[in-house]
This record gives structure tokens, sequence and C-alpha cells, in this order.
């Protein structure tokens, strides 16, 4: 992948889904390896086990699905940019072998359509958009206005396709095992258009969303990797790598932890000061050196404030310049400069970019390598969406130590290569899947048909509920 964009780009088209079965079954096969070796650079792995709870019942809706009673949409969690890996595990061998157990008959395909970010082409290469439209992926462009190709499409498939569809309502990863973040109303939405597309046809099966967690954990606590992570961050940042006498990092559990919190604290201050002078100087941000904050508050949670403060700052430094309203939450407005990024980059209104005046063409890229610029400031602001002050302190766990450790070195790889990190692999790991209870969305949709206002509050509760049930699984 280029450092980055300096010229403009074609309209990013559409990629429609061409399901292969031979290319799917090639995917099962190779789908250990992928798992368990490092296949691109951006997919670190090391999964070396899934267990699934409550499996049983995913079996018995792909077998009331098959009979022609239900459609249903599957939400599963995305924490890291593995889950779909695990998914697809967890369809094409989990799910069967529990089936056999149970004696419930299954036609030999248990699988799903899903959809994924168009802009993972982007970063990734065209040759994920060919595999993902072979495997059932449909493209969606995120952002405020509706992708309406996509939408049209993953609607279809929803209420007429020979599979189930699966939707990560996050919307995107949030490098956290243990967090949720808020989620996107398009999942609820989708239910309950399905829902209207059957009555329509008169059609009597229920629609159902099923709601799914993941969780990692390593192998092995890896608080040796952990250290060398943080000595390596401490030296790219500038910071003077903290001495540790090997007594006490040998010490007690608790000892071990309290010195790897104290590294990361000192060193996320580090970061945020310099930060802040960075959108102070040469952004011309009104960044004040104190915050104010309940007296009460800890030393953790004024840092978690400055740092919310400066992701603010720094959303406010792209906003500006493409024009765009400070709306929502951060997810939210992270959305909304992605795609007003990509309308500077990927030009909707200049269909064919070669026949411009090398003048024109100029200008062009002038502007898409601008927008590329200060998209970065977004993408930086992405990779703390989820950070809190009590993440670690609730559970002092290596898993969310090496969490924590590795958004830091998200942040300092796209502020020193501007590409999408290559994150290091500091161990082995195991995944948890747990299926949830389904929600019906045909009863809820019964409740407020013919009430727009009724209809846009149950698309809000349905959304909260499964907010609710992700969260509960994952505790």
């Amino acid at each position: 992948m280029p450092r980055s964009i300096q010229s403009t780009q074609p309209p990013l088209k559409f990629i429609p889904q061409r399901l292969n079965p031979l290319v799917l079954q090639i995917v099962r096969w190779l789908l250990p390896i992928a798992l368990r070796f490092r296949t691109r650079p951006w997919l670190p792995a090391g999964i070396v086990k899934i267990e699934a709870k409550n499996v049983e019942v995913l079996a018995e809706l792909y077998q009331q699905f098959q009979a022609g009673k239900i459609r249903f949409l599957l939400a599963f969690r995305h924490p890291e940019v593995e889950d779909p890996l695990c998914m697809l595990y967890l369809l094409s061998r989990i799910v069967p072998q529990v089936a056999r157990q149970k004696d419930i008959t299954l036609k030999s395909l248990v699988h799903s359509y899903f959809l994924y970010d168009r802009g993972m082409t982007v970063w990734a290469g065209k040759w994920l958009g060919w595999l993902f439209s072979l495997l059932g992926g449909v493209p969606v462009r995120r952002g405020r206005r509706l992708d309406r190709q996509a939408i049209q499409n993953a609607r279809e498939l929803f209420a007429n396709g020979a599979l189930p569809i699966a939707v990560a309502p996050e919307g995107g990863t949030n490098g956290h095992s243990g967090i949720v973040s808020p989620l996107e109303p398009g999942v609820a939405q989708m239910g309950f258009w399905c829902v209207e597309d059957l009555e329509k046809a008169n059609r009597s099966e229920t629609v159902i969303v099923v709601p799914i967690a993941i969780q990692y954990r390593y192998v092995e606590p890896p608080w040796s990797k952990i250290d060398w992570l943080l000595s390596k961050l401490e030296a790219d940042s500038g910071l003077k790598v903290l001495e540790i006498d090997s007594g006490d990092a040998c010490g007690g559990q608790s000892l071990r932890e309290e010195i790897y919190h104290q590294r990361l604290c000192r060193l996320a201050e580090y970061l945020i000061t310099e930060m802040e002078e960075f959108y102070r100087r040469f952004y011309h941000q009104d960044i004040p050196k104190t915050i104010s904050t309940d007296e009460s508050a800890s030393a953790n949670q004024v840092l978690i404030a400055r740092l919310h403060r400066l992701l603010d700052k720094a959303l406010q430094v792209a906003e500006q310049y493409f024009g765009v309203q400070a709306q929502g939450n951060f997810i939210d407005r992270c959305r909304r400069l992605e795609e007003a990024g990509w309308s500077y980059i990927y030009r909707d209104d200049l269909p064919d970019i070669n026949a411009l005046a090398p003048f024109k063409r100029g200008l062009a890229d002038w502007i898409a390598e601008e927008a590329d610029l200060r998209m970065r400031h977004m993408r930086i602001v992405e990779s703390f969406v989820a950070v809190t002050a009590a993440y670690i302190q609730e559970q002092p766990t290596a898993e969310r130590f090496a969490e924590t450790v590795l958004l830091v070195f998200d942040m300092l790889s796209r502020i020193q290569n501007t590409t999408l990190p290559g994150r290091p692999r500091l161990g082995l790991r195991q995944a948890q899947i747990t299926v949830g209870e389904p929600i019906s969305v045909t009863e809820r949709f019964r409740n407020c048909q013919g009430d727009r206002q009724a209809s846009r509050q149950a698309v809000s509760d349905l959304t909260k509920d499964l907010q609710i049930a992700l969260e509960k699984m994952i505790r």
C-alpha cells in the first residue's frame, strides 16, 4: 500500500455479491492456516483454538431457515480484524458438528452473506473485494448518506437469499474484547424492512436477529511481550525507556500490574501532551493547559478527559476543512468525515479522470492529497473511541493491557508510516464465541405497524436491546 494518496482516483464502484461454493470450500480448507499464521501484515491472527457456547440455538435456527420458517440476521461483535475468520469457523465447522451431535438435520451449506466496509478494498487491495464477492460479501460505504445500492442488495438477500446474512452492528473494530461500541441502527432497520418485505409478499416467515459475542484471550499471559512493546513505544515516542528492576518485574501479580499500569499512564500522558502542543502550534486549536474536572476525579480520569478533548480537537481540524458539522459521538463524526474525504478522493463527478486537462488534473490531485492528509486526524481518533479510565483498573488482565498498548502502537504507526499498522503478535490466542438468545423482529413490527413514530422508536428500542444483549455476553 502506498504511504499516502497523492492523486485523485476513479469512483469506487459497487462490487456485486457472486457467491461461489467452490471458492468458499477452498477458503474453508485453508481457514486453519489463516487463523494460525500471519497471512497478511494487517492480520496478526495466531488463533489456535475457537470455542463456542449455545451453538445448538444457531443450529436449530439454520434448520428452521432451511425449512422456510424463518429469516434471520447474525449481529456479531467486531472487536478485531480476525472476527470474520472466527465467524466463518463457527459456521463452517462448529455449527455442523453440534448439529450432528444434537441430531439436527442441516443441508450441506451452512454459511451466510455478509456486509463489509467498502474501504477495506482501499487499504487491503482490490483482491479482497474479489474474494469477498465470491464468499457472499456485500460492500457498503459508511457515512451520513445511505448507500442505497448496498442497502438494496442487502435487503433483497435478507428477504429472499438462500442464506442468512451477517452484519457487525458496531460498524467497525474498537480493539476491545470487553467493550461494545455504540451500535448503529442499521441492523434493527434491516430487520423491520425484512418483515415489511415479507408481509408485502404475503409470506409468513418470522424475522429474527441473533446477537453473537466474540472475545479473545491469550493462551499464556504475554507480559514479556507487553514489556517489549512498551519499551519500543517509549523509544519511538522519544520518551526515555523506563528501566525496571528485574526483581520488581518478576514480583507478585499485583506489583507487576501496577508497574505496567504506571508505564502505560506515563506514556499516555507524554503522548497526549505532545499532541496537544502539536494541535495548538500547527492547527491553532485552543487547548488550555489545564482541564476542568470534578475535584474527586482520579489521575486516570483526568488523563482520559484530556484524551477525549484531544480527540475532539483532532476531529474539528478535519471537520473544518471538509465543512462537516460536528454532530453525534466520535464514531458518528468519523463516519461523516470518511464520507467527505472519499468524495474528494474518489470523484463521482469526474467519471474519466484521464480525460482531464493537465491543469484540472493537477488541481484534482492536489485536493485528493490534501483530503488524505486531513483524514489521518480521523484515523487516529478511530483507534481510541472505546478507551476509558476504568477498562484496565476493572480487570488488570494481560489481555486488557495488550489491547490498550496495541492501540497506542496503532496511533504511532499511523503517524510514522501513514499506512494500516502491521501489529506485532504478542502471543497465541483463543477465541470465545457466544450465541445469544434470538430476538424476534416480527413481534415488534406488529406492535408498531402503521405508526411512523412508533416505528422509529421500535428501531431505537431494538438497537438498545441488541446492545444490552451483546454487553451481557461479554461480561
